[in-house]
């Protein structure tokens, strides 16, 4: 009889999402991991666990059912939820007709339209102008992903029983034998969840999805005087990109509006966030770059495009840059996520937007179900 219900490959958030579903039905469960902790995407975006603009359909719908479980899970493993909320400042005249747009939708629950002075009571340092329109959402929640994702696992493993293998590659999946460089593991089923490692396990079959490597730069800004921002920020270049706005209709003429004022910010693929960690520090990104080796460089140019908008939408004078890092996230040009089938007992699950984060957790219940039957 094998040793595990259930191994799984890769230990970033979507894997902890499968296990945390697993887990919680009784299963036993082990996660394996090359690396000594977590160090890939997981650990290097915001933490921004976002609802409001997120595609429609099971992209939105992922999204809500993942900050709900989120919630849960982060008062049971100590992971504090730093920030709640997003306000989304707009001094467009063309943006306002998208976010009217959005509001319209079923998607806008909630939410609501603010003036400058309503948005700047969220978050004070937001420049008049800026915020001519905001959209506010409540929905959001943030986490710290330095901590939350040790956190994390630290729970899955001692309050759910999951066992983890750090510093182990898995070289096959063939359940019952689930092979490493350090021996073979009995399991029933087993799910691969690699992010953007598409040379290893199943490489033929994820090339099918004509996946890609997305590089972003990401910055920590220390303000001069301490501020306070009750919510996560974005501006009119979320409104562009984010597919729950950017795909409405009445979107076409804000991008032309984007496409001729903000050429260079547009062309590097930069919208605007702006979180805020306890320690006063704020998470500012970021810019989105595809190949499929993208380079390790981090270039100052692109810096100043996200600062530059930075600076356009907050008042902060006199802020540094304390810290910047790259990070990394699987793409795919025609979807935002794929579950491949190799056969009855494994699962390859793979996010391909900036998205993991956000809707792993309901991915993870789906998968689940999958597998072993909707739960009762």
């Amino acid at each position: 009889m094998p040793i595990y219900d259930l191994a799984i490959a890769g230990a970033g958030i979507v894997g902890l999402a499968h296990a945390h579903a697993a887990a919680k039905r009784g299963k036993r469960v082990v996660v394996i991991d090359r690396d000594a902790q977590a160090n890939g995407a997981s650990v290097r975006n915001f933490g921004f666990v976002t609802v409001t603009g997120q595609e429609a359909g099971d992209c939105w719908t992922m999204a809500r059912q993942s900050r709900d479980i989120w919630a849960e899970v982060a008062e049971k493993a100590g992971i504090a939820i730093v920030q709640r909320g997003m306000v989304l400042a707009s001094r467009f005249d063309e943006s306002e007709a998208v976010i009217d747009a959005f509001l319209r939708t079923e998607m806008a629950d909630g939410c609501e339209r603010l003036t400058a002075r309503q948005a700047q009571a969220h978050v004070p340092s937001l420049r008049t102008y800026a915020a001519r329109v905001s959209l506010y959402s409540p929905h959001e929640i943030r986490v710290e992903s330095r901590t939350a994702i040790p956190l994390l696992a630290r729970f899955l493993e001692e309050q759910l029983g999951v066992t983890f293998l750090r510093n182990t590659t898995v070289t096959a999946v063939e359940p019952p034998r689930v092979e490493t460089a350090d021996g073979v593991i009995e399991a029933e089923t087993a799910i691969v969840c690699l992010g953007d490692d598409f040379t290893g396990l199943f490489a033929d079959r994820i090339a099918a999805y004509n996946v890609t490597r997305c590089k972003l730069q990401m910055l920590r800004l220390r303000p001069q005087q301490p501020v306070r921002f009750n919510t996560a920020v974005m501006s009119d270049l979320g409104l562009g990109r984010y597919l729950g706005y950017a795909g409405l209709p009445e979107a076409a003429p804000l991008k032309q509006r984007l496409d001729a004022d903000l050429q260079a910010e547009r062309g590097n693929g930069i919208h605007l966030i702006v979180t805020q960690s306890a320690d006063g520090s704020l998470v500012v990104g970021d810019s989105h770059h595809y190949a499929k080796t993208p380079d390790p460089f981090a270039s100052d140019a692109v810096d100043d495009l996200i600062l530059g908008e930075f600076d356009r939408v907050l008042d902060l004078p006199g802020r540094v840059i304390a810290e910047r890092w790259l990070g990394t996230y699987a793409s795919a040009p025609d979807r935002w996520r794929f579950t491949d089938r190799p056969s009855d007992r494994v699962r390859i699950v793979v996010v391909t937007a900036g998205c993991g984060a956000s809707t792993a957790f309901g991915i993870g219940e789906e998968t689940i179900n999958e597998l072993y039957g909707s739960a009762a």
